[in-house]
């Protein structure tokens, strides 16, 4: 059986570490460096945005340019809860270290790619170091601050998701008509070496467990197979493979049986990796369903916005780039004032269900957009789309992490990200597939004859070559890509809305303000998962709120 102690007294030999709250100057060095390397994740899935159109025409690969974005979000997707876990089992300040490393090793390679399949490559594997970054960066700050503090913390993160996804297409776009869209991934590497110091010097080790590890290889594995299997499906589903055909046919088996098989061995893992019991806590269901949809509808839009502005509003890639950032400032301002407000009130479940809702109103007017509308009236509508999403994505984290003993927070917390990181892989890739399918049949359509002699000719379009094109040409390709896009957004609305719909259904439960709390809870025992003995998976304080 585990004691918690207090600050004052000493801990006994036999008691596991308990991480301490720090003090302020403790706390803001460490949180610096668990910043910049949540930065540098947020950055990668935006820097492209600008610059995809150029990159897809000089590679001449429009058939994979969703891969650019997608490879990267599919393996963070599938690396999100094994870093949740391990950081839970062995401590997560070599975890950080070893992620920024692997991030950086991509950047490099996809730099040096000379062809669409290298670069998606090289994607892939900044994606296998990026999706440990933000989740490993928002369990240290639960590991260090109580839930009634935390919420700034957890603001200033998403503040600074805002100011990356900012300097994203900015950057993309500079580099692009500068020195050179690979500039794009090789800024990564000064700014991760950066990071990497700042975690080797602030960071202090997380308390371990004194037992040896016993890692779910298994259930990673399983895991990892359903979640590639689904995006498969919707990346290639109805485009470049029919939907009712042998291929998509034999993913969705895999799926199921993949998906089935988890669910049999998470039953019997003694440290699986997305405990099942987790699902039996009404707040984690609720929030992480309210996350995925989210995630689905966020990346719909800021992987194909800056797309749509270069090719329909005429805009080049920096000029695209300034236009995203009245919706990053405004999602920058919400989130920080968010999180300070729910620091000082105690309070949080009206911010995600009227974020969600201002999604909605944002998407609808998405949707109406057309080659005439103003690119000011379409900064507007982005710009509320940014204030839905800062007064949801960080609450969302602490709703949940407020759930959950510190034990499993790391893993609580991956769960959640998780199940968001899918609803953005599949989301951007039917943002994707439909868009691409929609275009290529457009454009054949309307395309005079002698135009183009195939989709490979038309799928090379950059914004150049768009604006080098006669008026009847240009205008027929700039009117296939509005038509194109809009509709999307229009699917994309009910999504939102059922996000807000079941956050309404939340309980809320008190910010808890001593660490303590969240370590010692109640009766021991043995979890049901199969776990060691010791702190069970919710908090004393969450049993008593939920008995109430």
């Amino acid at each position: 059986m585990h004691t918690v102690h207090s600050e004052s007294s000493a801990p006994s030999p036999s008691s596991r570490p308990v991480p301490r709250r720090r003090s302020r100057r403790g706390v803001v060095p460490m949180f610096a460096g668990l910043l910049t390397g949540m930065m540098l994740s947020s950055l990668s899935q935006t820097i492209f945005a600008t610059a995809l159109p150029t990159i897809v025409g000089e590679l001449r690969g429009v058939d994979q340019m969703l891969w650019v974005t997608t490879a990267y979000i599919l393996a963070a997707t599938v690396v999100v809860p094994v870093y949740g876990k391990l950081g839970d089992l062995v401590g997560r300040k070599g975890l950080f270290v070893a992620a920024i490393g692997i991030f950086v090793a991509g950047s490099l390679a996809g730099g040096f790619a000379g062809s669409m399949p290298v670069l998606v490559a090289a994607r892939a594997v900044q994606g296998l170091g990026g999706g440990g970054l933000i989740v490993l960066a928002q369990a240290i700050v639960a590991e260090v601050v109580p839930a009634r503090q935390r919420g700034k913390y957890l603001g200033i993160m998403g503040a600074g998701f805002a100011v990356s996804s900012v300097a994203g297409p900015l950057l993309g776009g500079w580099f692009t008509e500068g020195p050179g869209w690979r500039w794009g991934l090789w800024v990564n590497v000064p700014l991760g070496l950066a990071a990497i110091v700042l975690a080797s010097v602030f960071l202090q080790p997380s308390a371990r467990r004194p037992e040896r590890p016993r890692i779910d290889v298994a259930g990673m594995t399983l895991l990892a197979l359903t979640t590639t299997a689904l995006v498969l499906i919707t990346s290639f589903g109805g485009r470049s493979v029919e939907w009712v055909s042998l291929p998509i046919g034999g993913l969705a088996a895999l799926a199921v049986v993949a998906g089935v098989a988890f669910v049999l061995v998470e039953r019997r893992a003694v440290e699986p990796v997305i405990p099942l019991r987790l699902f039996s806590d009404r707040t984690f269901c609720l929030v992480t369903t309210a996350a995925l949809l989210t995630g689905v509808s966020m990346f719909g839009v800021l992987g194909y916005m800056p797309t749509y502005l270069q090719m329909v509003g005429g805009v080049d890639a920096t000029e695209a780039g300034l236009l995203t950032t009245p919706m990053m400032l405004l999602m920058l301002v919400t989130s920080t004032v968010a999180g300070a407000l729910v620091s000082r009130t105690g309070r949080y479940r009206a911010f995600p269900v009227a974020g969600s809702g201002v999604m909605a109103v944002a998407l609808l007017l998405l949707s109406t957009l057309e080659p005439g509308t103003s690119v000011r009236i379409a900064c507007g509508y982005l710009a509320l789309f940014g204030v839905g999403l800062g007064l949801t994505t960080q609450i969302l984290v602490l709703i949940v992490q407020n759930a959950f003993a510190l034990r499993i927070v790391g893993t609580a917390t991956a769960a959640t990200n998780y199940f968001r990181q899918v609803g953005a892989s599949i989301g951007t890739a039917v943002v994707g597939s439909l868009f691409t399918a929609r275009l290529t049949t457009l454009l054949a359509e309307r395309l005079p004859p002698g135009a183009t002699t195939g989709p490979s000719e038309a799928g090379s379009f950059t914004p150049a070559a768009v604006a080098g094109l006669p008026g009847p040409t240009r205008d027929v390709v700039t009117t296939s890509y509005a038509d194109a896009m809009t509709p999307v957004f229009l699917v994309l609305l009910p999504l939102a809305l059922v996000a807000a719909v079941l956050l309404l259904f939340v309980r809320e439960a008190p910010l808890r303000t001593t660490l303590d709390e969240e370590v010692g809870g109640g009766a021991t025992g043995p979890d049901r998962e199969g776990g060691t003995r010791g702190t069970p998976l919710r908090s004393l304080s969450h049993r008593r709120a939920e008995r109430c």
